[in-house]
């Protein structure tokens, strides 16, 4: 019996068009913005045209506004929209909103989907997940930012978040705080919406990063706040998927995020690796073409190489999503590897460059100190590394052998 890897028809037709989105619409508007307001104006007329085109919220559910797209041909599409840095803005399918518009369709209440959930999904707010601590980092467990109920009316929040991205730019936060810190570890904690500006929500600063940074960074969403809570009031009715639930809700949406960075690291290491092709193309050095000599030849076959792995990757953990499968030990492999391959794929098209990709002349040294960043957001390696050990050693205690746990048992 054949293993059917065609993709249906259907996902072919739209990722082709949302190829034809990016390569017509949003790499050209890249040149066309300059400051705040030809941002605000650029971005307004690509969505304009995005939703006249059908290309609005690839993931969410017809009966929203969405595309309806199930997640392999949502997966096809996040693997094109990465190559612009307005892809994703364009179809409104960006993080954080992305994942909090999932969280709101699931576990939201009807007040909080008229409120809150409505203009998200019609792009008129931005929203930041504020979760991460100094003091917890990657054990999200281990916060100490606390929700007393004070009360019927109202919770009082205070504590401290760090790294909240586009907390500079967001109509709403979403904070998860402790509640009870007698209940189970992982029901200790719930979710609740705020909405900024706040007195009680207090940008403290966004927090310098090795990244390039421009004027725009921040008001696109790129920045990551450092936030003070102290006596922030919410009101009992933006509690979010009920108390002692916001790690679940957490882990959900952190899951899905892990894979749209994922799916957008394979969109721009491709976009990278066309470049470093043309490249070769058209320089000569010492009297021959780049695109002659055989160790270039050899780095450009690395890097179709990761690329053909990665999209292997996600298309099967797509394909495990669309039956309902257990995909927890493969997103964190994927989410170690499709963090390196980016980086290995970047970092040989700037080689390939020469000083030209060292130079700011070319997207590929703003990537380069953008994507390092990956190893550490939605977890560091090492946790997802430590998960995936472990996961390994139940199964060969389980059953003598480690398939399980290493694509032996891969469907």
């Amino acid at each position: 019996m054949a293993i059917d890897f065609e993709i249906p028809p259907e996902a072919k037709a739209v990722r082709e068009k949302v190829r034809q989105w990016v390569n017509d619409e949003c790499i050209p508007a890249e040149k066309l913005i300059h400051d705040k307001d030809s941002y605000k104006s650029v971005l307004a007329d690509l969505r304009k045209k995005a939703r006249e085109q059908d290309l609005w919220m690839p993931f969410v559910p017809r009966e929203h506004g969405g595309m309806g797209l199930g997640p392999l041909a949502n997966a096809l599409v996040q693997m094109e929209l990465g190559r612009s840095h307005l892809g994703a803005l364009s179809m409104n399918s960006q993080g954080p909103d992305d994942a909090t518009i999932l969280t709101l369709l699931a576990h939201g209440t009807e007040y909080q989907k008229e409120k809150y959930l409505k203009p998200l999904l019609n792009g008129e707010m931005r929203v930041c997940y504020s979760m991460t601590e100094k003091a917890a980092g990657a054990d999200a467990t281990g916060m100490r930012t606390t929700a007393v109920k004070d009360g019927n009316e109202n919770y009082i929040l205070n504590g401290e978040k760090w790294f909240s991205s586009a907390a500079s730019a967001a109509d709403l936060a979403v904070v998860m705080a402790r509640t009870d810190p007698d209940a189970p570890r992982h029901q200790q904690f719930s979710t609740f919406i705020v909405e900024l500006p706040n007195p009680g929500y207090r940008i403290v600063r966004d927090i310098p990063t090795m990244a390039a940074e421009g004027p725009l960074s921040h008001i696109m969403g790129g920045g990551h706040s450092e936030i003070e809570i102290k006596d922030l009031v919410v009101p009992a009715e933006n509690l979010l998927g009920g108390e002692g639930q916001g790690f679940n809700m957490g882990q959900h949406r952190l899951a899905y995020g892990r894979l749209r960075h994922g799916m957008h690291n394979v969109a721009m290491a491709q976009r990278a690796l066309d470049m470093a092709t043309e490249h070769v193309l058209k320089r000569e050095t010492f009297g021959r073409k780049l695109k002659d000599r055989q160790g270039v030849q050899w780095m450009l076959a690395d890097c179709a190489s990761e690329l053909y792995m990665a999209r292997l990757m996600l298309i099967h953990i797509a394909y495990k999503a669309e039956k309902g499968m257990d995909m927890r030990q493969e997103n964190s492999i994927a989410k170690v590897f499709l963090a390196h391959m980016v980086h290995k794929v970047v970092d040989t098209a700037i080689q390939l460059h020469g000083a030209l990709g060292y130079s700011l002349d070319t997207p590929l040294a703003r990537w380069y100190t953008h994507i390092r960043s990956q190893r550490l957001v939605d977890g560091p390696d090492e946790v997802h590394r430590w998960t995936v050990g472990r996961n390994v050693i139940k199964a060969f205690e389980r059953d003598g052998t480690t398939a399980a746990a290493a694509g032996g048992d891969i469907l």
